[in-house]
């Protein structure tokens, strides 16, 4: 019994890295869309040193997962969760990297905006939705609520159509900027857009670790 215990608080502790990696993601996508609506070159630097924190998390996340399932040979859901922990480290370290990207872009135009003026209330909103997101995706995290885990890939529609308003911006007739910036906008939406389909990713995985069901696409 004590041994389960034991197992059971180490489940736990997984599960608390797991939030504690979230937040971080959470922080850096608010920091990177900052950085890059502002050209704050130490803000951009803060969000890149910080995709180095989380991506360490995930090594550290995994290699304890690995370490318990190894010892403990967990079945049913101990072992479901174990494995979908493991999904979700890999989810939120993608996550991160998309806003390493987006301060990449930042750093990389510096002194510089890599966005146009007129197109900056659009990249805000997209990282605000993005930041919105994670946020929801945090509380399911900690409160496993079924409802919400549904919302948020309604949630990612909007990111959807926000990223379709800027691929329509970059191709329209009277678009005047260089290729440079068209190329770094067009891959900065990409990474709004992506970082919300790992949330999605993770929303299901969540519904799938307390259904034992995957739920269906619409």
């Amino acid at each position: 019994m004590m041994m389960r215990d034991a197992f059971h608080e180490e489940i736990d502790a997984i599960g608390q890295s797991l939030l504690n990696m979230a937040t971080l993601v959470n922080q850096a996508m608010s920091d990177a869309t900052k950085a890059l609506v502002n050209a704050d070159l130490t803000l951009a630097e803060k969000v890149i040193a910080a995709d180095d924190v989380i991506d360490q998390m995930q090594h550290d996340l995994d290699a304890r997962t690995i370490n318990l399932m190894a010892r403990q040979q967990p079945v049913a859901s101990d072992l479901r969760t174990l494995v979908t922990g493991l999904r979700m480290s890999a989810d939120l370290e993608r996550m991160g990297d998309m806003a390493h990207h987006i301060a990449k872009s930042a750093r990389m135009r510096y002194p510089n905006s890599a966005i146009p003026e007129e197109l900056k209330p659009l990249i805000t909103k997209m990282g605000e939705t993005a930041n919105k997101i994670i946020a929801k995706l945090i509380q399911v995290m900690k409160d496993r609520d079924l409802n919400k885990s549904l919302e948020i890939p309604a949630d990612d529609d909007e990111m959807d159509k926000l990223h379709r308003q800027l691929i329509a911006a970059i191709l329209a007739d009277d678009w005047k900027h260089d290729n440079e910036m068209t190329i770094d906008l067009t891959l900065i939406g990409r990474n709004y857009e992506r970082c919300c389909d790992h949330a999605v990713s993770i929303s299901r995985r969540i519904y799938y670790l307390v259904t034992g069901e995957y739920f269906s696409q619409d």
